[in-house]
């Protein structure tokens, strides 16, 4: 087949059905180009240019993400990378397999025809591959984003076909090969819906329909205005506390006082307040991300203001584990992680920056002060042995995917404490970041990992840092950490 050949009637030879199908798709290329196609004329063409090399997705994507919620953060991340594999398939297998040359453009009005005409072979559509990639990636991890962007995607696949540039049956295997790829990367990286911790074990919490009864306290430092808004228009008879930081605490135990169910919105130091206050007076939580990270909430599958109050409307609650560790006379709880070694360092340094060149920018300062500083690894007396670390890290529950830094855990009761250890030696830099890039910690030599229900430290230095949800302490003696099983009742939407 060439540009200069007839298509109409093409040969049948040894293949007649194949021939059949060629014969029917150029049909519908030329019906395609006979029809009149309302409002298309200023749209697709221009459509079909802005989808070069990906530059309409990632705008989109862009676009997406700004909305700042974590889902759609993760939605244009799953877009994107659904794309960059239907695109590296495309240029390295499709293409190069099936050597279709360009459709005629003798049908297609000359309005439509594109200014530069593409020169790669036709099949299959790169461009309809990149936008169904996009698009189903998206959908994936955000339904309602996916609706969004589907029609853009439709309308780029469908352009290629009005402007003359591929047949229908190329559009169609591209469009087929972007979803795949979408599928393909779920299957590499699940979405947070099918990794999900388990709905157990349920438990009895009162359903508040409107929300009386429900007290939520808001650190005004977290920044979450619209979240706590969102929160208020689903539960108009919910109370709402703001307060500033020093106030937290003061204001958790009024709410407490008075309250059938304790709600929080803030970062991890906060909610880790308000889960004491809440065991403390038998009372259930309510989470409301409203930090950086969340990951005590969005582990809960919870992600805004309306998955939250569907829950307290309809009662929905789990119990969940929650991590203790004693020094000296001090007791503590974790619901996330509780570490020592580099990372307290490096949360005091950020801490120092934060106020005055905002959070971001301190956590990069505060990685390089620590990593340049001259030190030695702290020594723990482990099993009656002594060990030099440069990092302990105690996770409440198993975490999955993870580096130096937590990840995702499927699982919020199932009675372990997750320790990984990076061990002591030269190069504390290159020891680090090669935990952080090993993928499963134990592959390393440097690393090492356990599960068991209770830990104890000694042969700490007096004054060890040790940090726990965000927050930073000083190691008094022994160390020692366990597990307060199925301890804290907490609102959870179910799927």
């Amino acid at each position: 087949m060439s540009p200069d050949v007839d298509l109409t009637v093409p040969k049948p030879g040894r293949h007649p059905l194949r021939g059949r199908l060629l014969a029917l798709d150029y049909r519908l290329f030329e019906v395609a180009a006979e029809r009149n196609w309302p409002f298309a004329e200023p749209v697709l063409p221009r459509l079909s240019r802005s989808a070069n090399h990906g530059v309409l997705w990632f705008a989109a994507a862009a676009a997406v993400a700004a909305s700042r919620t974590p889902r759609a953060r993760r939605a244009a991340a799953r877009g994107l990378a659904s794309l960059s594999l239907a695109s590296l398939t495309i240029n390295t297998l499709g293409k190069r397999s099936v050597r279709r040359p360009r459709p005629v453009l003798d049908p297609v009005p000359a309005v439509r025809h594109l200014k530069r005409q593409p020169i790669t072979t036709s099949f299959p559509s790169g461009h309809a591959a990149s936008a169904a990639a996009f698009a189903a990636g998206v959908a994936l991890e955000s339904p309602a984003w996916g609706a969004v962007v589907a029609p853009v995607a439709f309308s780029v696949a469908m352009s290629r076909v009005y402007t003359g540039v591929h047949f229908p049956s190329d559009v169609l295997a591209g469009a087929a090969l972007g979803i795949g790829a979408a599928f393909a990367v779920r299957a590499m990286v699940p979405t947070r819906a099918r990794t999900g911790p388990p709905p157990r074990p349920r438990t009895e919490a009162p359903a508040l329909p409107d929300g009386d009864g429900l007290v939520v306290v808001a650190n005004r430092a977290s920044g979450s205005v619209d979240r706590v808004r969102v929160l208020r228009d689903e539960l108009p008879r919910a109370e709402l506390v703001e307060c500033e930081p020093d106030e937290v605490k003061t204001e958790l135990e009024k709410a407490a006082a008075r309250a059938r169910a304790l709600g929080v919105c803030g970062g991890d130091g906060t909610v880790n307040a308000a889960a004491r206050t809440a065991m403390r007076h038998g009372l259930p939580l309510a989470v409301l991300p409203g930090g950086t990270l969340n990951h005590f909430a969005l582990d809960l599958s919870v992600e805004d203001g309306r998955g939250l109050a569907r829950a307290v409307r309809e009662g929905e609650a789990v119990q969940v584990d929650v991590g203790r560790f004693t020094t000296g006379d001090q007791e503590g709880f974790f619901l996330n992680t509780l570490s020592l070694g580099v990372y307290p360092e490096l949360v005091r340094e950020r801490e120092r920056w934060a106020h005055r060149i905002g959070g971001r920018p301190a956590e990069v300062l505060a990685v390089l002060r620590v990593l340049r500083a001259d030190r030695h690894p702290m020594k723990v007396e482990l099993g009656g042995s002594r060990h030099p670390l440069w990092l302990l890290f105690v996770g409440n529950c198993l975490y999955h995917r993870m580096g130096l830094a937590p990840a995702r855990r499927t699982d919020l009761a199932d009675g372990q404490l997750d320790v990984r250890v990076v061990h002591g030696g030269r190069h504390p830099a290159v020891r680090l970041l090669s935990a952080a890039l090993a993928g499963p910690i134990a592959r390393s030599p440097a690393h090492a990992e356990v599960r068991v229900r209770r830990l104890r430290l000694t042969g700490l230095t007096t004054g060890t840092p040790l940090a726990y949800d965000g927050e930073v302490t000083d190691v008094v003696g022994e160390l020692a950490v366990d597990k307060l099983p199925k301890a804290l009742t907490v609102y959870r939407p179910l799927p």
